[in-house]
């Protein structure tokens, strides 16, 4: 996401890292999912190259986070890979808090969306959305669909979700400076599944076999 919204010329104030065992863990989780892949250059990279301050925090929460922003008078805050955040950050800038989320929203909200799209059989792409003290329920800005084909490993689509995702966010900011949010923007609408925790592996192994046997709903071909 950092690298796609770079490549339009959006440039962060700062970014703001999670240091945590958890936050170890995570990216550890979303890297085997996408194994076999090519990954983005690091935050730290790009960050370098660009000349954008990082800073990291024990945890993404007010407490920890808004000593970071006070005083930077904030037009918008960027979620990329977060945990759940909510309090203070979402109320501070001027515009409001988006994210990604590698999944169609509202009809698959939480973690491991491309896994529990299969098993459900729910189309499977990425949602544009803002930030508010609930589970990816805030308004729309963007959704989108990927095309699934035969063949598509469960890999394949954490990678296409999670690349989808970062086009969106860049998508969704030159709607912002073209001033066209209030033209895209849509309420989410209820969804008839429950917020999705992490797929166990009994879980991810009805959804690999679903894709090696090709029943999966909604193949595009």
């Amino acid at each position: 996401m950092l690298r796609q919204v770079l490549s339009e010329g959006f440039v962060p104030s700062i970014i703001i890292e999670e240091d945590s065992d958890i936050g170890d863990e995570e990216r550890e989780k979303f890297l085997k999912r996408i194994a076999g892949n090519p990954i983005a250059p690091s935050i730290e990279a790009q960050a370098l190259e660009h000349n954008v301050p990082v800073v990291a925090v024990p945890i993404h929460n007010s407490e920890e986070v808004m000593p970071h922003l006070e005083g930077m008078g904030l037009d918008l805050i960027v979620f990329g890979g977060t945990r759940i955040i909510r309090g203070e950050i979402l109320d501070y800038p001027k515009h409001g808090v988006i994210n990604s989320h590698p999944g169609l929203l509202p009809e698959c909200r939480g973690s491991a969306s491309p896994a529990w799209s299969v098993y459900h059989d729910i189309p499977i792409g990425s949602s544009t959305h803002f930030c508010d003290n609930g589970i990816d329920t805030g308004e729309l800005l963007l959704r989108r669909e990927i095309p699934v084909i035969r063949g598509m490993t469960y890999e394949d689509l954490c990678y296409e979700t999670l690349v989808l995702a970062g086009v969106l966010m860049k998508e969704a900011l030159i709607a912002y400076e073209n001033g066209n949010w209030d033209k895209i923007r849509s309420p989410q609408g209820k969804s008839e599944h429950p917020t999705f925790r992490n797929a166990s592996e009994e879980i991810l192994q009805v959804v690999r076999q679903k894709l090696r046997d090709q029943t999966y709903a909604h193949y595009s071909d």
